[in-house]
């Protein structure tokens, strides 16, 4: 790929608070940013250079959308892979249609990785009533039935502690779904990776995970010894998965830090919310690494800038506290521009450098 040179314009499928976070990294390396997001409320539009509010269906404007950019790239995965086709068939779109194919599907997802050397937890496809029993009496309890497709930050899962549970867990999702095992782990953790054009690979150090009612809640560096001894292993695969996708840009896998060594949970084609602390805590974010990839400029250092960090999201009625963290000296605060803050809600988040 051709250098892309400040000044281009960088399409952004999505208007929420990555879009956000992208435009501004864009911005400060001097270029301008599009957003295309179907919101009636977008936040990226708050850091953007333009915005057209419109479905991702719309083949009239997404070639008026093309034609004004330069490269595109996506800021979540729950969109459709046919309108990003099609608009890669006009101008460069990265990361490719088959890394955001990659993550839409759990059964692909896992199959995939499976092929690659990973491991996932045991699980089992599910697209009945009836072949939910099956699949419990394959995989047992507890364990915990996802949609296929579409879920996130909790979103589409049904816990089963006991098959007694399978009622109500099948009512709860559905359709497609697949079982999965629960796993016996001491902590969770992501591998926040950036592959260049070039197949230039840096990753970030692995943060501490901890969620709470299934949303990200805070992430820690330096992680603990259990996740340090296998992130050689994680991030070895995580670099697989980019290289077999031709992916660029970053890509995030989230892990389980097990005695049997790492186990795969998922994967985003994105910048990712456990890779927030790096906008402070890391000498280049994940949003200008991601710009640095898809515009075929060198990635940077993702060496901590901070002995220690921590990352805490904001939650609902959390962001209410923002005087409090202004005062604290140690504290960089984002807030995302949202008018509403709803449970579950992401309304910023904080992030504090211990020196």
């Amino acid at each position: 790929m051709t250098l892309l040179p400040p000044g281009s314009t960088i399409g952004i499928l999505g208007g929420g608070q990555l879009g956000r976070m992208l435009a501004s990294a864009a911005a400060e390396l001097g270029y301008r940013t599009h957003v295309l997001a179907p919101d009636r409320e977008s936040v990226a539009a708050q850091t953007a250079s333009a915005m057209i509010r419109a479905d991702y269906h719309n083949h009239v404007v997404l070639a008026d959308f093309a034609a004004q950019c330069d490269v595109v790239t996506y800021e979540f995965e729950n969109i459709a892979v046919e309108p990003v086709e099609w608009l890669a068939a006009r101008v460069p779109v990265h990361p490719t249609p088959a890394s955001l194919s990659a993550g839409q599907d759990r059964i692909a997802e896992k199959s995939f990785v499976a092929e690659l050397g990973g491991r996932p937890a045991r699980w089992a496809a599910v697209d009945s009533r009836e072949s939910l029993d099956a699949a419990i009496a394959t995989i047992g309890t507890p364990a915990v039935l996802k949609t296929t497709r579409m879920g996130y930050d909790g979103k589409g899962q049904a816990r089963l502690l006991s098959p007694a549970d399978a009622d109500a867990a099948w009512a709860a999702i559905g359709g497609p779904a697949v079982l999965e095992a629960f796993v016996e782990f001491s902590h969770e953790f992501s591998i926040v990776l950036v592959r260049g054009h070039d197949g230039a690979m840096v990753s970030y150090p692995p943060p501490w995970n901890v969620h709470e009612d299934g949303i990200l809640a805070r992430s820690t560096l330096p992680a603990p010894a259990e996740i340090a001894a296998q992130w050689t292993e994680a991030a070895a695969l995580t670099g697989r998965i980019a290289e077999t996708l031709g992916h660029v840009g970053v890509l995030t896998a989230e892990y389980f830090a097990t005695a049997e060594g790492p186990v795969f949970n998922e994967m985003a084609p994105r910048v990712h919310n456990s890779g927030h602390w790096t906008i402070e805590g890391a000498v280049t974010s994940q949003f200008e690494n991601h710009i640095r990839a898809i515009c075929g400029l060198p990635l940077g250092d993702t060496a901590l800038t901070a002995p220690a960090i921590e990352m805490e999201n904001l939650i609902g009625d959390a962001w209410e506290r923002w005087p409090a963290v202004l005062a604290e000296p140690d504290a960089h605060l984002h807030l995302y521009g949202k008018r509403e803050a709803r449970p579950g809600r992401k309304m910023g988040h904080v992030t504090r450098l211990k020196r």
